[in-house]
């Protein structure tokens, strides 16, 4: 049975996920949780085995319904083995990435169906949907300006119009799921962006307790 906590960060590559993830950790633990912090595509060594096949540039030539069905097996693996375990034993879960990007990335960017992208997601999560997402909301142009281009995995490497799509996904994901979804605007200092974030989140664990 489900008691834990479920938080996801998503956005564009650069906007500072990865940042907010470790500040909510560290918060969410001074309040007495156990957490747990996780990443998607990964997470297990099934999972990371698919990243690998996910992000690698040699395989510039993969569709995105070949993208949309690996990512959903990925998360598939990091549910069955940690998200859902980490949820019934009570734990704050918090991952960076989650189903909002297949349906951001594959759906908007990559134009497959959204039905069809959210239905095979939701198969993938087996009932997990997250607490509360936060959408850490960055111009594409600075968000893929912030990465190092020589180090630039496949999603990061497709067009600019394909960057922009994703971005107008996540806000009409926002607009879709408003009782879930919060959009935060990540051209701002890091502390900021963090308070937006633990306005919400603070409330949220208190009422756990």
């Amino acid at each position: 049975m489900r008691k834990g906590y479920f938080i996801t960060l998503e956005g564009p590559d650069g906007a500072g996920k990865t940042t907010q993830l470790q500040r909510l950790l560290t918060f969410a633990q001074q309040y007495g949780f156990e957490t747990v912090n996780t990443r998607e595509p990964g997470g297990t060594p099934v999972g990371d085995a698919v990243r690998g096949i996910l992000l690698d540039p040699q395989y510039g030539e993969m569709i995105p319904l070949t993208e949309a069905l690996l990512y959903a097996a990925s998360r598939a693996q990091l549910v069955h083995e940690v998200i859902g375990p980490a949820l019934d034993a009570g734990k704050v879960v918090i991952c960076d990435r989650f189903i909002d990007s297949s349906l951001a990335y594959q759906a908007y960017g990559g134009e497959l169906d959204f039905d069809f992208v959210l239905r095979t997601n939701v198969a993938a999560i087996n009932g997990y949907m997250p607490d509360q997402t936060f959408i850490l909301d960055l111009n594409p142009k600075e968000g893929l300006a912030r990465r190092d281009a020589s180090l630039a995995d496949r999603m990061e490497q497709k067009s600019l119009a394909f960057h922009q799509r994703v971005r107008e996904g996540f806000l009409a994901l926002a607009t879709r799921f408003p009782e879930r979804i919060i959009v935060i605007a990540a051209n701002r200092p890091v502390e900021d962006v963090f308070a937006s974030i633990w306005e919400n989140v603070g409330p949220a664990l208190t009422a756990l307790r």
